[in-house]
């Protein structure tokens, strides 16, 4: 097996976002990632063996010779744990300030809705309150009108009634005045 092997490999292009006030950033996806196979042997039956769920691969079980295999020609990597350096890579590789902003955006957005629904609620209270106090009032008013136009009614019986009377009692003087008082035009 060749003890390294290195291969790049174009990730899918997309273009970054821009973010204002913030420094020159450079999406991951733009630069070449780099894939390298490492080649390690199984521990030996004499050396402690790790018995966690997950096997270190800087632990002296696996970490190799040190005269000729892939860290030492590799130029020192000796000592780099590659779960740290995946979490790195995978940290840098996501920028979480579009998110953030987007959350705390959404979350104003939200809360000034919430705001609104309840002033709109609290003015269609007062609406409906509003609305039977002007129900009741009226109710009121139609009352009253119809009242006076009963007295009115009542009225008008009356003065006919009496202009009869005193037509038939007096007639010469009713003569005389009606001349002297004409009675208006109705239009």
């Amino acid at each position: 097996m060749p003890p390294t092997q290195t291969y790049y490999q174009p990730a899918a292009p997309a273009l970054p976002l821009p973010v204002p006030g913030k420094s020159p950033y450079r999406h991951p996806a733009l630069q070449p990632v780099i894939y390298k196979h490492i080649s390690l042997s199984p521990p030996e039956a004499g050396s402690s063996v790790n018995t966690s769920a997950v096997p270190s691969l800087t632990s002296g079980s696996y970490s190799g010779s040190s005269s000729g295999d892939h860290e030492s020609s590799n130029g020192g990597s000796a000592g780099v744990d590659l779960m740290e350096l995946m979490h790195d890579r995978l940290g840098n590789a996501i920028n979480p300030m579009p998110l953030d902003r987007s959350l705390a955006k959404q979350a104003q957005t939200s809360g000034e809705l919430n705001a609104k629904h309840r002033e709109l609620l609290e003015l269609q209270a007062l609406a409906q309150r509003r609305l039977k106090s002007t129900r009741a009032n009226f109710a009121d008013g139609m009352k009253a009108a119809k009242e006076v136009r009963r007295d009115l009614e009542w009225t008008q019986k009356r003065v006919s009634t009496l202009k009869t009377k005193t037509e038939r009692k007096y007639p010469s003087a009713y003569q005389a005045a009606n001349r002297r008082y004409p009675a208006p035009i109705d239009c």
